[in-house]
């Protein structure tokens, strides 16, 4: 799953990318409101981290200009310790969730999975595809109750296709969803981690729609 992390304090910036990426999460970064219209307008993420007081563009009136033009990404703001009015006008504006600074970083950690699973219809943290469990918490992957050892990219496809479960899903959509915005998108590579994913997890558990891309069915 991709996240845009737009804030500008440099510590807390990276504290938060790398424990993101620890999760399994595709992160890019930006540091002021400018680049972060661009990207969030222009790049199919799956969550928006929002700071409110960034430079040059503040995070309210950026995410005033996403929702105006029709973008819903989920937004998680961050806002000061007493902009308690920032909070209102955040949500107001569109925002699906908050934090206040200073914050522990497993809160914002577990607010992400959240709004990943209501993005996603998805009521547990423990998504069961047959005899296969993902746990969206730690991205452990059981066949059986027995723990399979999968790579972050292996992980990062098949956490999609079952965010996404009952629809089918492009390589090209894909890509876009588990590399970062300057990384090397090949979509061929797609293919691989899908044969890979069948003879760990066994063939049924992904199909494809030649042509077209992959499912998991509905679960």
């Amino acid at each position: 799953m991709r996240i845009l992390l737009a804030e500008d304090e440099p510590h807390l910036c990276n504290q938060i990318k790398w424990l993101l990426i620890a999760e399994g999460r595709v992160v890019d970064v930006v540091h002021n409101g400018t680049e972060a219209l661009h990207l969030g307008s222009t790049e199919p993420y799956d969550v928006i981290i929002l700071d409110i007081g960034l430079p040059e563009r503040d995070g309210i009136s950026v995410l005033r200009e996403w929702r105006s033009a029709g973008i819903s990404t989920p937004v998680l703001i961050l806002t000061a310790r007493d902009g308690w009015s920032e909070r209102v006008d955040g949500l107001d504006a569109g925002a699906d969730d908050y934090m206040v600074k200073p914050f522990h970083l497993p809160e914002l950690a577990a607010r992400v999975r959240a709004i990943l699973r209501r993005q996603s219809g998805q009521l547990n943290p423990v998504i069961e595809i047959g005899n296969v469990s993902l746990d969206s918490r730690t991205g452990r992957v059981s066949l059986d109750g027995l723990p399979v050892n999968l790579t972050a990219q292996e992980i990062a496809v098949l956490t999609y296709l079952a965010h996404n479960a009952g629809r089918l899903v492009s390589r090209t959509e894909l890509s876009e969803h588990i590399y970062e915005y300057d990384g090397d998108r090949d979509s061929n590579t797609i293919a691989v981690f899908i044969n890979r994913l069948r003879k760990k997890l066994g063939p049924d558990v992904i199909t494809t729609v030649r042509g077209r891309g992959y499912r998991i069915d509905a679960i």
